[in-house]
């Protein structure tokens, strides 16, 4: 069974189903031969391999650039004597694939999320560990380098009890095909021998796949479980509803933003790219025609961990229960505002846009702080202020079959429109 896939070389590890064990499989050859070998396997495929030679391995060596293996020994596939080819007993196949949820490694010897952020840079280049859920499987990403040689890559949010985002850079083909199978929120990975580094840029602490790494898709074991059990209950009370923490404060040039929307142009612009994650960003000139300023003050303004970035309960504590501050007191906790808006226009209404952060600041003109000492009348004086106008409003969309509209609506920027500019904007596209 095959659960790594290296090209050229042809390097695989196998896995035997009987003595569950692993062992290396090194193939050197005429390029087209290695080419062929290449192009006719990839991880999970069950195969035959005849008349390999059998050698000591050189552990140095292979602690450095292969997989671990419980083997002392690996496979040599010669070009001119030995032969690898597809298992066709489907008894076998059966056993064999049951493997693959199997980690190579102790399934308890791992490091949480929090634990590589905490330990920060003194894991610096080490091989390590990871268990964890899957939040995102980003695009492919092509890139040339100065040597003019293309390549790609592919950036994964994991998460997990400890940590909302942490980000799995893969750059070969196999791991990137591999990550397109993986569900967001419902794909739980062990992560066997991936190296982390602190990434000076991003001011943070990553991972990536390299050519030690062996990837176990939703392990078989008993603390692969209790993370997928975490992952489905943290995901249905909404604790993943909001962008990723670590775009949370991302800056766009709205200057950048060109194109105008009608209501429902947006919604078949969504519907024309569900199952996607294409984002697309906008204006649309809009009445927000529900905005509950006026309401409780617990349905406006999150608060969050200011360590983990986990929800704060209407105990006052943070919800994850990993959490190493443990109690909380007025310095950990940050508090934003966080609520949901309609907008709405001739043709039609989005419901429950999201209003967030710093975007909700500058469009309501104050801070939370200054937001609370509001009387009940000023805030219902402000709510008003916005509904009888026609407001200029910048956003970021993505499709979502969940969502009330088909489409969950990020506001990036909202302010009373200019009635001559709405006019002229408007009569262009048609639109009286």
């Amino acid at each position: 069974l095959i659960l790594k896939y290296s090209s050229p070389n042809f390097t695989s590890l196998s896995e035997d189903g009987i003595t569950y064990c692993f062992i290396n499989v090194v193939s050197w050859g005429r390029e087209e031969y290695i080419r062929g070998l290449s192009n006719s396997f990839r991880i999970g495929d069950c195969v035959v391999i005849e008349n390999p030679l059998v050698q000591p391995k050189d552990s140095e060596k292979e602690e450095r650039f292969s997989p671990s293996t419980s083997s002392s020994y690996r496979l040599l596939v010669s070009e001119n004597f030995s032969t690898v080819r597809s298992c066709c007993n489907p008894e076998i196949e059966t056993k064999l694939l049951s493997l693959l949820h199997l980690p190579i490694k102790d399934p308890q010897d791992y490091y949480s999320l929090g634990d590589i952020v905490h330990n920060g840079q003194s894991l610096n280049g080490n091989f390590i560990n990871i268990l964890a859920a899957v939040r995102s499987v980003g695009e492919l990403k092509y890139f040339t380098t100065a040597d003019r040689r293309k390549g790609q890559r592919c950036e994964i949010k994991l998460f997990d009890e400890t940590v909302p985002s942490f980000l799995m850079v893969c750059w070969d083909n196999e791991s990137m095909q591999l990550a397109q199978t993986w569900i967001p929120r419902e794909t739980v990975l062990f992560i066997a021998d991936v190296r982390v580094n602190y990434d000076g840029f991003r001011n943070c602490m990553t991972s990536t796949v390299n050519s030690k790494t062996i990837i176990t898709t939703n392990p078989d074991t008993k603390e692969a479980n209790l993370l997928f059990s975490f992952a489905k209950e943290y995901t249905e009370i909404g604790g993943l509803d909001d962008d990723d923490p670590e775009q949370a404060n991302e800056v766009i040039n709205l200057h950048s933003i060109v194109d105008v929307f009608t209501v429902q142009q947006i919604k078949n612009k969504a519907k024309d790219n569900v199952g996607k994650s294409d984002l697309i960003y906008g204006i649309v000139y809009a009445y927000i025609t529900l905005l509950h300023i006026d309401s409780d003050v617990s349905k406006l303004i999150r608060s969050r961990c200011a360590r983990c970035k986990y929800m704060i309960g209407t105990s006052g504590e943070c919800t994850n229960t990993s959490c190493p501050d443990g109690s909380m007191n007025s310095t950990s906790i940050i508090t934003s505002f966080d609520f949901w808006v309609d907008l709405s226009d001739h043709t039609g209404t989005l419901q429950s846009c999201n209003l967030v952060g710093s975007t909700a600041e500058k469009t309501l003109g104050y801070t939370v702080d200054e937001f609370c000492s509001l009387t009940e009348q000023q805030k219902t004086s402000l709510k008003w202020s916005f509904l009888l106008e026609r407001c200029k409003i910048y956003l970021k969309l993505i499709a979502a079959g969940n969502a009330r509209s088909g489409v969950r609506v990020n506001l990036l920027s909202c302010k009373v429109a200019d009635p001559e500019e709405a006019s002229q904007t408007l009569s262009a596209m048609g639109i009286c």
